[in-house]
C-alpha cells in the first residue's frame, strides 16, 4: 500500500527526495529540462506540477516505484504504478520464469525475496542450507534476513558471521536510505538487536587457498564449510510495484570443494 506523510504535498516530498540523493535545484533542473526557478516553485508550493513533470523528476532522483505513486497521490493524482499481488493470474509468467530461473541453477542456492525479505520462492539448493532449523523460523512467511541472523538460525552455522553480518546490515542500511519504508526499518531494527551466538565459528573468515574476489558466505553443512560469493538481480524498468521489490539472489561457489560436493548431491 502506498502512504503518504499526513499533511506534506508534493513540494516537500520531491524536495526531500532531491536532498537525500543531494543534487542541487540546478542540477536537477538541468536533468529534467526544467528550470532551478520552477524546481524551487514546485518545491515551495507555488507551482503544482503536472503528472509528467512528476514523473521526470522521480526518474531523475531515482525515487522507488512505489514512492512515485505516493507523490503522484500528494499532487492529487491517481498512482500510476499497479502492485499486483504475486499470485495473481496475471503474474503468472512472471511466476513461472522465475521458478525456473532457480529450478535451473541447481543444484547451486538461489532465492527470491520481496522489499522486506519476504522469502517469494527458493530452490532446493536454498532447502539443503535450511535442513534442520527450528520450525518457528521456517513458518510462513520465511523471513531471509530473520532466518540468516537469528541465533537459532543460520547465525551459528556461518563461520565469518560477523564479517557476513556486517555486510547484511549494511545492505538493509542502504535501502533504507533510498526508500522510506516503515516494515524494513523495523525488520533491521530487530535483526540488529539479534544476539551474536555463543557458538559456532562466527568470528573470522577461514583461511583458504583460492583467494576470495568477494565477501564469501562460510556456512557449515554436515561438517563441512561450504564457501559462497552472493549475487542480487532486480527486474529492469519495472511498471509494478510487486515487480519493483522483487529480488533474486544466487549464491555462487567461491572454491572447488563446494562445487565438487554441491555436484555430488545431483541425482
Amino acid at each position: 500500500m502506498t502512504t503518504v506523510a499526513s499533511g506534506s504535498g508534493v513540494g516537500p516530498l520531491l524536495r526531500g527526495w532531491r536532498e537525500r540523493r543531494r543534487v542541487s535545484q540546478l542540477e536537477l533542473a538541468l536533468r529534467a529540462d526544467s528550470s532551478a526557478r520552477h524546481i524551487s516553485f514546485i518545491e515551495t508550493g507555488r507551482s503544482r506540477p503536472s503528472e509528467d513533470m512528476i514523473l521526470r523528476l522521480a526518474e531523475h532522483l531515482e525515487v522507488p516505484v512505489r514512492e512515485r505513486n505516493a507523490l503522484l497521490l500528494a499532487a492529487g493524482y491517481a498512482p500510476r504504478y499497479a502492485e499486483t499481488p504475486l499470485d495473481d493470474p496475471a503474474m503468472g509468467s512472471l511466476r513461472e520464469g522465475m521458478e525456473r530461473l532457480l529450478h535451473g541453477y541447481e543444484p547451486y542456492p538461489a532465492v527470491v525475496v520481496d522489499g522486506t525479505y519476504t522469502v517469494v520462492a527458493a530452490n532446493r539448493g536454498i532447502a539443503m542450507l535450511l535442513e534442520g532449523l527450528p520450525e518457528h523460523l521456517l513458518t510462513p512467511p520465511l523471513n531471509a534476513m530473520r532466518i540468516t541472523l537469528h541465533p537459532e538460525g543460520l547465525a551459528p552455522r556461518i563461520r565469518n558471521l560477523r564479517e557476513w553480518r556486517g555486510h547484511l546490515l549494511a545492505q538493509m542500511e542502504r535501502q533504507i536510505a533510498l526508500a522510506r519504508s516503515e516494515p524494513l526499518r523495523k525488520l533491521y531494527d530487530e535483526v540488529a538487536a539479534y544476539p551474536l551466538p555463543e557458538t559456532g565459528g562466527g568470528d573470522v573468515t577461514d583461511p583458504a587457498p583460492h583467494p576470495h574476489f568477494a565477501l564469501p558466505l562460510q556456512i557449515e553443512h554436515e561438517g563441512r564449510v561450504l564457501s559462497f560469493v552472493s549475487s542480487i538481480s532486480t527486474f529492469n524498468t519495472p511498471m509494478d510495484v510487486t515487480v519493483a521489490e522483487l529480488a533474486i539472489e544466487t549464491f555462487l561457489p567461491a572454491d572447488p570443494a563446494t562445487v565438487k560436493y554441491l555436484q555430488s548431491l545431483t541425482p
